[in-house]
Order: structure tokens, then sequence, then C-alpha cells
């Protein structure tokens, strides 16, 4: 049986089975996880998000993942079921936003989207959005795991929370200032990863400010 946490055991039939969108998002989510983990380096990342793009079935995927330690890095798992199919979600927080991810393209969260205690943004050679000045909290703290390969992660906050920022710069860096919100209790929102020749930037958008 599958022990909660861990990726399906591969069979045959599952191997051959056609992959959706949200499973090569869960990998890419994997991947990212991985590399800020320290289980793959940037290069590994990239060649195998760039092969997990491309994917079609399940045993493409698998091949991708089989050799990482999927338990211990923190990656909220699907229910397990003997074969793949729709994933019944119970509450808000299950269903909730957990990933972003561009690679040459763009991609955005923005307006009143539930987002999960964990939102992983991959930016390679695109660019990845985050606009939080309306989005349901499902946590105190909402730690945004940022991958900008080439790429950049812009990230839109608003007044009346506490934001922190980290993360490592190699040839590229993260911008923008971490601050208190005066109010108690106020939501958190925890910036860090990597940024590989390319940039994360946090800026402070009043909530009814238009965009641009």
């Amino acid at each position: 049986m599958t022990e909660p946490g861990e990726l399906p055991i591969p069979d045959d039939r599952r191997a051959r089975l056609r992959a959706a969108d949200a499973d090569r998002e869960l990998v890419h989510e994997i991947l990212s996880a991985a590399m800020a983990h320290g289980s793959l380096s940037p290069a590994e990342y990239e060649e195998r998000a760039g092969k997990a793009v491309l994917a079609k079935t399940f045993g493409d995927l698998d091949v991708l993942t089989d050799d990482l330690p999927v338990a211990q890095l923190g990656v909220a798992m699907p229910a397990a079921s003997l074969s793949p199919g729709p994933r019944v979600t119970g509450g808000s927080a299950d269903a909730a936003v957990r990933h972003r991810l561009a690679i040459m393209s763009g991609s955005e969260l923005s307006g009143t989207a539930v987002v999960a205690d964990q939102l992983t943004a991959t930016a390679i050679m695109g660019g990845v959005e985050l606009d939080l000045r309306e989005v349901e909290f499902t946590a105190p703290v909402l730690t945004v795991q940022c991958v900008a390969i080439m790429g950049g992660v812009e990230i839109k906050v608003p007044d009346g929370v506490t934001v922190e920022i980290g993360g490592l710069g190699v040839m590229g860096g993260f911008s923008g200032k971490s601050r208190k919100a005066s109010r108690p209790g106020a939501p958190v929102v925890r910036v860090t990863g990597l940024a590989l020749m390319g940039g994360v930037d946090v800026k402070y958008v009043p909530r009814d400010e238009p965009d641009a």
C-alpha cells in the first residue's frame, strides 16, 4: 500500500495512462521542493522540469521523481487511489492554489483565489505574477517558494500584512523590503527560494489601486 505523502507505486497499466495538467504541475512542485531541499542541482531541476512539460503519461512523470525523497519534501500529495481519477477535495484548504508555473510563458494568480499555506512560483525563462491583495489565506503564514531561472516572479502584497523576504540569488536576486504589520495577528507572507540569473520582486500595492 502507498503510505501518506508518497507517490503511487508505478505499474504497467498506470504508466501507460495519460497524465493531466494537474499531474504535470504536481511533479513541478516536487522538483522545485527537491531543488530547495538540495536533492537536485539547478541544472538537474531545469532538465527534469523541461521533460515534465512534455510528459504525456504517468510513466513519463514517474521517472522524474522516483529517485527523490518525496515524503521528506513537504509537498502536499493527493489522496492515493488504485488508479488515476478525479480528485475529491474536502474544503477550501484542500482545494487551495498551491503552485503557479511559467516555462517560456507567463502565469498569474489574482482575485479572490484561495491559497494554501505554501505556494510555489516557478518561472523558467518566463514570468509569474502573484497578486495577493484579495486572496483568501488558509493559514496565518503563507510561504511563497520562488524558483526564478532566467525568469521573474512578481509578488504584489497589500498593506496590513507582515512580509519576510529571504532566498538565495545567484547572478540574480530578491528585491523589496521586509516589514512588520502594525495590526496584531495580521497574516505573514514569507518569500524565499532561488533566483538564478533571474529575479523575485516584492511590491507593496494598496488594495484599491488599479492594475497598471
